[in-house]
């Protein structure tokens, strides 16, 4: 069973706590020993234990405790780049830095890493109901195209985020634009036929731009507030896939590109990110699947290698499992 980010870092303050106390120890003797023989004020170190009871953090000792953490963050799926950033940004703003005798390292590091994921996490806010309204006053309908590989909850996450918009008083149309298997056709319109959403559908192996670009049509003609467009996700044959994109960003012209993969996929799900972000570019993510996620690095991952925002996420099967981002929420989640 994998450890949570959470546990890892847990035990990673209390080993680094424990190796502190034996520190101190040595440091309260020679602020002893320093007292008794008169030398004070010989090495800024040894002042700072005798004048105010303070040491300076050792950089040593701080790339001992920093490469520990690095382990921990590559474990818990946090992409390798994003490792590095966090460490040279708490090396920077720790090395040299005076605590007082006592005060834990392992805190000071946490609180560090906390601000840190924090920044990442809340680099590009972005409110997705807060957009829907605001943009809806000003065209109808929004097109809102939905990417990434088959088998992440692609499918799923457009019924849901149907099912919310519908429940703000919104109606909405879904396109089958993933022709490429007939099966997702059939999915999608499975999740229609629950949800009471007209589904656009053409046969197996259609032009997925042109079954957008006539699901927009069917939006305009009916006052249709929102489509929301299915797209395939075959890897295997990436090229076609990246050009098959390309052409529907162009004919249909999106008002929002949303990627979806599941947040246990690790660092596949960050290089797949990456992928779809430079091939058409990504206005955020939803990740499926933290319910039975033990880590809790991709979300961090994503945000950092994408720029963008992430949007919600997916917590089990039923049309209502979709919870809000919150920057917040994620990091008290891994911290507690």
């Amino acid at each position: 069973m994998f450890k949570s980010l959470k546990e890892k870092l847990t035990s990673f303050r209390k080993k680094v706590e424990e190796e502190e106390k034996q520190e101190i120890e040595v440091e309260v003797k020679k602020e002893e020993k320093a007292a008794k023989t008169g030398k004070v004020g010989l090495k800024e170190k040894l002042s700072a234990v005798v004048l105010d009871r303070e040491v300076i953090i050792d950089e040593n000792k701080l790339e001992n405790v920093l490469y520990e953490l690095e382990i921990i963050l590559l474990e818990s799926d946090v992409a390798f780049e994003v490792v590095d950033a966090i460490r040279e940004r708490i090396k920077s703003n720790l090395a040299g830095r005076r605590k007082k005798l006592g005060e834990s390292l392992s805190e000071i590091v946490l609180t560090e890493l906390k601000a840190t994921i924090m920044d990442i996490l809340s680099s590009e806010s972005f409110d997705f109901d807060e957009y829907i309204a605001e943009k809806l006053k000003k065209k109808k309908p929004l097109n809102i195209i939905f990417v990434g590989v088959n088998g992440t909850g692609k499918t799923t996450t457009i019924a849901k985020i149907a099912k919310r918009l519908m429940d703000s008083g919104y109606s909405v149309v879904m396109a089958a634009g993933d022709t490429f298997r007939a099966g997702a056709i059939e999915q999608l319109e499975e999740h229609a036929k629950r949800l009471g959403v007209k589904l656009i559908k053409h046969q197996a192996g259609s032009d997925p731009a042109a079954v957008i670009f006539d699901a927009i049509k069917h939006a305009e003609s009916k006052k249709i507030d929102v489509v929301l467009s299915d797209t395939a996700g075959r890897m295997h044959t990436k090229r076609n896939l990246m050009e098959q994109l390309e052409k529907i960003k162009r004919v249909t012209k999106p008002d929002l590109i949303i990627f979806v993969d599941e947040s246990i996929a690790g660092n596949d799900a960050i290089e797949r990110a990456r992928m779809f972000n430079e091939a058409i570019g990504i206005d955020g993510s939803i990740l499926t699947k933290l319910d039975a996620d033990p880590k809790g690095g991709t979300a961090i991952s994503i945000s950092y290698v994408t720029g963008k925002p992430i949007l919600f996420f997916g917590v089990g099967q039923e049309y209502d499992d979709l919870i809000k981002f919150d920057p917040e929420w994620l990091v008290e989640r891994i911290f507690d």
